[in-house]
């Protein structure tokens, strides 16, 4: 069986590295002007540092690829086309776009770097494949609302371009990412395809009768609460056999503006997931999607993939529209300080508790046996946002990429939490 591409986001250069680390075989980046994604948090990647970024993939052993997948109007091309030569000077192992024009442009200024058609492009069958593979594509990334079966026949009629699908992450209640509701909402100022999406799906609304202001009734349906645009979470990983066997050549996760927690984890279960389906196509994938249950999500589902082209009858989130998690991320680790492990809370946590450890090669159950501040003081309570010494009763192997949170959900293979030091 052959093993496809997991593709991670990098929303900035400290997930970039995280994401590789934690098994990513390649990660995808843009910067803030001509992606669809603007970040706000770490070390941003903008055109002055994107090369440095992608040469720290390329010698950590993974590939880059560079968004450029806005909907551009003639100001964008005018300023894009003024920095290609800071694009073509990162090297990237592909240009991830949707609109024609950039097309051109990479074309251009970059003739030998692949291209690989957006999303965006909405590309539902073998003939728009075809189509863009005449332009010069090397790869498209399908719509997500195609079907498995229709994926697979994509395969069959053009074999010799690579798929790419999304296997993870949020989904939009537009038609593959296109939506207006953003724009709309906000006056022009968070425009989603300008990469500012202000999430409008995931609001609560109520409704309005013109004549009688100030009288606001709540949007029920069926009881499930008011949450009517908001989707669930794609999650694919009980369902990678049947993805290898379509075709597909890149397992794609969304999330550029998600947690380096999420990034980790996510990346974490999915490397062992698909490295596992591979060797034993038969393998329970159970303990994987448990795994990924520890992480931010709307509730999971398999989306349009395991239907006839319709969405699947549980796809919505009707009660919520922010994401839960079924265990609290704590702290990374900074850095070693004699016995003593430096960190900064993300949560707090106390002195004895139990807590789960990950790292990209264990993952494992220990017990927090003392906290201490940096003025060596003993504390009974580590606090969120304080930086703090703590000791583990069994410590990670890997330590400088260590990630600490609840222990949350049981796993059902006990296999897998089994303690390092054991």
């Amino acid at each position: 069986m052959k093993k496809p591409e997991l593709l991670m986001p990098a929303g900035n250069v400290e997930k970039l590295k995280y994401a590789i680390k934690y098994g990513a075989d390649a990660v995808y980046l843009g910067v803030v002007d001509y992606s669809l994604r603007s970040m706000r948090k770490g070390e941003l990647i903008t055109l002055d540092n994107l090369k440095n970024a992608v040469d720290t993939a390329h010698l950590m052993g993974a590939k880059a690829y560079l968004t450029l997948n806005i909907f551009g109007f003639n100001r964008d091309i005018k300023s894009l086309e003024m920095c290609m030569d800071k694009i073509s000077a990162s090297n990237p192992d592909a240009l991830i776009i949707s609109d024609p024009g950039i097309i051109r442009l990479a074309k251009k200024y970059m003739p030998e770097t692949p291209i690989h058609i957006s999303t965006q492009a909405n590309i539902l069958n073998y003939e728009a494949v075809k189509f863009w593979q005449d332009i010069g594509a090397t790869r498209c990334i399908l719509a997500r609302e195609l079907p498995i079966n229709d994926v697979a026949e994509i395969k069959s009629k053009v074999p010799d371009i690579e798929l790419e699908c999304f296997i993870h992450g949020a989904q939009c209640v537009s038609f593959s990412g296109r939506c207006l509701l953003s724009d709309y909402m906000t006056k022009g100022e968070r425009k989603a395809n300008s990469g500012n999406c202000s999430q409008p799906c995931r609001w609560s609304y109520k409704l309005l009768e013109e004549t009688r202001p100030g009288e606001y009734q709540e949007i029920i349906q069926d009881e499930r609460g008011t949450h009517i645009l908001s989707t669930k979470d794609l999650c694919l990983v009980k369902h990678l056999k049947e993805m290898i066997d379509a075709g597909i050549d890149s397992f794609k996760v969304e999330g550029r503006t998600k947690s380096l927690y999420y990034v980790s984890a996510v990346a974490k279960a999915y490397r062992e997931a698909i490295d596992t389906v591979v060797s034993n196509p038969e393998a329970n994938m159970q303990p994987y999607f448990d795994e990924l249950l520890k992480v931010g999500n709307r509730g999971y589902t398999t989306g349009f993939y395991l239907g006839n082209g319709e969405y699947c009858a549980d796809g919505y989130s009707y009660d919520i529209s922010k994401g839960l998690a079924g265990a609290d991320f704590l702290c990374e680790i900074h850095s070693k300080v004699d016995e003593y492990y430096k960190i900064i809370t993300k949560n707090k946590f106390f002195k004895n508790e139990d807590i789960e450890i990950i790292t990209p090669s264990e993952k494992f159950i220990t017990q927090v046996t003392e906290i201490k501040n940096l003025n060596g003081e003993e504390l009974e309570l580590a606090n969120t946002n304080q930086e703090l010494l703590v000791k583990f009763s069994c410590e990670p192997k890997d330590y400088e990429w260590a990630l600490i949170r609840t222990v949350g959900i049981k796993e059902t293979n006990n296999e897998i939490s089994s303690c390092a030091c054991s």
